[in-house]
């Protein structure tokens, strides 16, 4: 699905042709080359300019490394940052320990990623109506391109609040747009993903796997309003989730163990998931903005890793001690979590420990390591890339939305709204899969036991810290990461923005 390789043809061209000296060459047409001026014409173009919009999803760097799951765990108590030392990333160590401030931190590589895609998707949108396309494309493509806007405008809104809110192409004179408020933002969101709906289809063939489909609409719409945290808009997140769930696309695997594997990926459970791939070369991962690649799976394996099962890593993401301790008992942590906790240091600073399956393995240890370490979709060696460039070609695809969170977000709109009996139904539902006992409590208690259930069916996929955010209960949680209430709701603009921007932009409360 990819055009990068197009696009980067086309933008040499451009700077070969305006870098002559000859004025005489100006003015003539390029012959070969695909510029916007014979661009965008037809079905095929349009098509390209699609994916160009999907790239981004995949996306693991931009004037750093910002895989989405993997930040949005260091924040939450699930992880600390890792790495080789306090220096490795001082970006993720102030997301760490939310020491941040408008020139340290994650925000600069977050806000150009996913305003790129936002680019990406208005240029699709002004370009369509006049290329010569069927009606069947013009629908289900600009469904799936509002899809697209809305997920980056949301994962924006999360991690920003005030931002400027762009529905067009910007000419240079345009670029100190202004910001609008966090409602303004969530109703374009909704918008997108309401007129998106009625125009996707229900399922994928297996070629176009990565798609979005409709139920996947409807449960980011699901995921936006529930993160508004409104209850009287619980309603409107039950209906959402039912409309899935009858659907009858989607089902739980019934092995959890399954799901994170290379044979798991688009399984039945699968809602809306990133594709990857072994194709991506070193240049892809160099090339900025837009490094390519899955490079969260490398970031987060042991260092100097020498055993059997597991490929070496960078040693970021490291689980807490606190996670650890509370899952152990539950089905899940065997698939979720690396225990080499028992691990001595020899003479060379490295650890030996044993792999819950007894083998001998040595690692060595990084900043804040705990013994513990992620195990969805951490380095195997049977994945090793056979092309490309393997420390960026794991095939792990980033599940961003399971059936299991769609059950577990109804379960908490349904107990929200007062109707107990199905919120238990579907929480009920995804612990009878691994085997757990079905949850009788109810009220503000069955609320609390949806929560905790997030968190472990959910470890390690990104939900944590948002789910902590949303729910107000960030400042107790991570007060003792330095998380304070009125500030660290929202990373603080970048300050490049601001500066290019003339200052129109204001800085987040705190900042």
């Amino acid at each position: 699905m990819k055009i990068q390789n197009i696009l980067k043809v086309a933008l040499f061209s451009l700077v070969i042709l305006f870098s002559t000296s000859c004025s005489d060459y100006l003015d003539m047409k390029p012959l070969n080359t695909r510029v916007e001026e014979n661009f965008y014409q037809n079905q095929q173009d349009m098509y390209d300019a699609m994916v160009a919009v999907y790239d981004v999803l995949q996306w693991g760097g931009y004037q750093g490394y910002i895989p989405e799951e993997t930040l949005a765990n260091v924040a939450s108590d699930d992880a600390y940052a890792g790495g080789a030392n306090a220096g490795d990333q001082p970006a993720w160590v102030a997301l760490d320990n939310f020491s941040l401030t408008p020139t340290l931190g994650p925000q600069a590589s977050i806000w150009g990623r996913y305003y790129s895609g936002i680019y990406r998707a208005n240029l699709f949108m002004e370009k369509l109506p006049g290329a010569t396309v069927s009606d069947d494309f013009a629908k289900r493509s600009t469904a799936e391109v509002k899809f697209l806007r809305a997920f980056y405008y949301f994962q924006l809104e999360r991690w920003f609040g005030n931002l400027p809110l762009i529905l067009k192409t910007l000419k240079p004179s345009e670029y100190d747009y202004p910001q609008s408020a966090p409602a303004d933002i969530y109703a374009q969101i909704e918008k997108d993903l309401t007129e998106a709906i009625p125009d996707l289809p229900l399922t994928v063939s297996d070629s176009e796997k990565g798609r979005i489909t409709k139920g996947a609409a409807e449960s980011l719409l699901a995921r936006v309003i529930l993160f508004e945290n409104d209850d009287a808009r619980m309603g409107e997140v039950a209906n959402l989730i039912d409309d899935v769930v009858n659907s009858g696309v989607y089902d739980l695997v019934p092995d959890y163990g399954q799901i994170f594997t290379n044979a798991g990926r688009n399984n039945i459970e699968s809602v809306f998931e990133i594709q990857h791939s072994y194709n991506s070369k070193w240049g892809d991962w160099g090339w900025l903005p837009g490094g390519e690649g899955n490079i969260a799976t490398v970031m987060i394996g042991m260092r100097d890793y020498n055993g059997p099962t597991f490929q070496a890593g960078w040693g970021f993401s490291p689980v807490t001690e606190k996670l650890a301790n509370d899952m152990k008992g539950d089905p899940r942590f065997q698939y979720s979590i690396i225990d080499v906790s028992d691990g001595t240091m020899d003479e060379t600073g490295m650890m030996n420990a044993t792999l819950d399956g007894g083998e001998q393995i040595k690692y060595k240890p990084g900043y804040q390591n705990t013994g513990y370490f992620v195990r969805k979709n951490a380095p195997l060696k049977e994945n090793v890339a056979p092309d490309g460039e393997p420390m960026i070609n794991y095939p792990n695809n980033v599940r961003v939305i399971r059936y299991s969170d769609v059950l577990l977000m109804g379960a908490e709109a349904y107990a929200r709204s007062g109707n107990d009996g199905k919120a238990q139904t579907y929480l009920n539902e995804v612990r009878d899969r691994v085997g757990l006992p079905a949850v009788t409590a109810t009220g503000t208690d069955l609320v609390q036991a949806i929560w905790k259930e997030r968190r472990f069916e959910l470890a390690f996929e990104g939900q944590r810290y948002w789910d902590l955010v949303r729910t107000g209960r960030a400042s107790s949680v991570l007060g003792d990461r330095n998380w304070q209430s009125g500030r660290n709701e929202y990373l603080p603009i970048p300050q490049s923005e601001i500066d290019n921007t003339n200052r129109t932009l204001e800085q987040n409360p705190g900042y």
